[in-house]
């Protein structure tokens, strides 16, 4: 293994690295700087201005966007609204609406009960507020962020992964749905079930049970709207899941609520149907996020796509909500940021996507260093800063530069994806100045390249000077 130095002066770091970085890769292209933040000089930078594929370093950028244009405490609200009157009899004669904020949390990561969670509190908020019957549709509301539902450069083997399931203004635990198998008498038929249950999707159920423990299942979705499960199941084997990735998100969830006010005893007359609520539509309750730093926390230190989308989405629509979310308006809203705030070249970054999923992103090692400047001097610097791994102890860095002077000091974004390594934040060298860095690697070889990061890091961790 690559073994860390403990540099003395700026030239023997600078040398140190310049020596990791060249002594195990063979092939790919590398682009790395290192700053120091506490007396403003670069200490090391190679390929610092090459135009490199980010993967999920991306996420630190619409981190630092979200927090500069929303601010730490904003919250988003799950709206359930009426356009019409509500008579003493509970009945609304008109419409009831779910429009959505564009909010990732609605899943069991913050709303405690399970997947079916969410939508139980809306559905009782709703029975709460007197609503027994709706005699016309059920509308769901999702004009808040774009129609489209997969970023341009998402390559098609994403499809049908839980790291990249589509996205709207309207999701629901994360857009994955849970096919539950439970096992009937040998020779009958077998019961299956959809976590969260949701009028959005039919289930096609063809499996028998046979006597026994053993399962083989298919469970596969079919277009947007239709579940099929086959195969058999072990009367012995107990319940089995899969998880399926959900075609259409704002049906998915609209058919989620639809299902819960039924188990709630309210009724509706009318179908589900996409649409906006109408100005004059008057608010019958809401389920608010919590803020966002915690949003931004769990998107970086488990990497999680799905909150990238929406997050990006999120920023470009502002505290007014008054613009459309859209990749688009995004990115725009990204460049500007990074040249008016930041200080960066407009083509330093490229983005399609907030996540860095898409293969379409570039970014330069000197962005990334000029970007975590900015965000440790911001006055949202510290919920940025809480938001990234820990080496050695937490999520993605958990198991990385363990027993290392980088152990518990170095706070960063990870990026994989099968042609990417990346690291990107800060470590506290032993003289007590905090260095801002960003390692990419595009190639092949990712292993080694991972192998000579987590030398660098704690190199860096270890370097002093007077």
């Amino acid at each position: 293994m690559l073994r860390h130095t403990a540099p003395r002066g700026a030239e023997a770091l600078t040398a140190d690295l310049a020596a990791l970085l060249g002594s195990r890769t063979r092939h790919g292209e590398w682009g790395a700087m290192v700053v120091s933040i506490t007396r403003g000089d670069t200490l090391f930078a190679r390929g610092a201005d090459a135009l490199l594929v980010p993967a999920s370093t991306m996420k630190l950028f619409t981190a630092a966007m979200a927090l500069d244009k929303l601010g730490p405490e904003h919250t988003f609200s799950t709206e359930v609204l009426r356009d019409g009157p509500v008579n003493a009899a509970g009945v609304l004669t008109g419409n009831l609406i779910l429009r959505g904020d564009g909010d990732p949390s609605l899943s069991p990561r913050f709303v405690r009960g399970g997947p079916n969670a969410p939508m139980t509190l809306q559905a009782q908020f709703t029975a709460g507020a007197g609503i027994k019957r709706i005699t016309g549709d059920l509308i769901a509301d999702a004009t808040a962020f774009e129609s489209r539902r997969i970023p341009d450069g998402w390559l098609s083997r994403y499809a049908g992964a839980g790291y990249a399931a589509p996205f709207s203004a309207l999701s629901l635990n994360e857009n994955i749905v849970i096919v539950g198998i439970t096992p009937g008498h040998a020779g009958g038929g077998a019961e299956v079930f959809l976590e969260p249950a949701t009028r959005g999707l039919t289930i096609t159920n063809t499996v028998r049970t046979v006597a026994g423990s053993g399962s083989r299942i298919s469970a596969r979705r079919v277009g947007d709207d239709r579940v099929v499960v086959s195969g058999t199941i072990g009367a012995r084997s107990g319940t089995a899941r899969y998880q399926l990735v959900v075609g259409d998100p704002v049906t998915f969830t609209a058919g989620a609520f639809r299902a819960a006010l039924e188990g709630q005893g309210v009724t509706v007359e009318g179908t589900i149907r996409l649409g906006r609520a109408t100005d004059n539509a008057t608010l019958v309750t809401s389920l608010p996020s919590p803020p966002l730093a915690r949003l931004v926390s769990v998107m970086n230190r488990e990497s999680i796509n799905h909150y990238a989308e929406m997050l990006y989405r999120n920023a470009a629509r502002g505290i007014d909500r008054q613009t459309v979310g859209s990749a688009e308006t995004a990115g725009a809203m990204l460049r500007d940021f990074m040249v008016r705030e930041v200080g960066t070249p407009a083509d330093a970054v490229m983005a399609t996507d907030g996540s860095g999923l898409s293969v379409l992103d570039r970014v330069t090692p000197r962005a990334l260093v000029s970007l975590l400047d900015h965000a440790h001097r911001a006055p949202w610097g510290s919920a940025f800063h809480a938001s990234l791994p820990v080496a050695g102890e937490s999520e993605l860095l958990r198991n990385r530069m363990r027993a290392t002077p980088a152990q518990g000091n170095l706070h960063a974004k990870t990026g994989t994806t099968n042609d990417v390594i990346g690291l990107s934040g800060y470590v506290t060298a032993e003289n007590g100045e905090i260095l801002a860095f960003a390692f990419l690697y595009n190639g092949k070889d990712r292993w080694h390249a991972r192998e000579t990061i987590d030398a660098m890091g704690p190199t860096m961790a270890a370097f002093s000077r007077d």
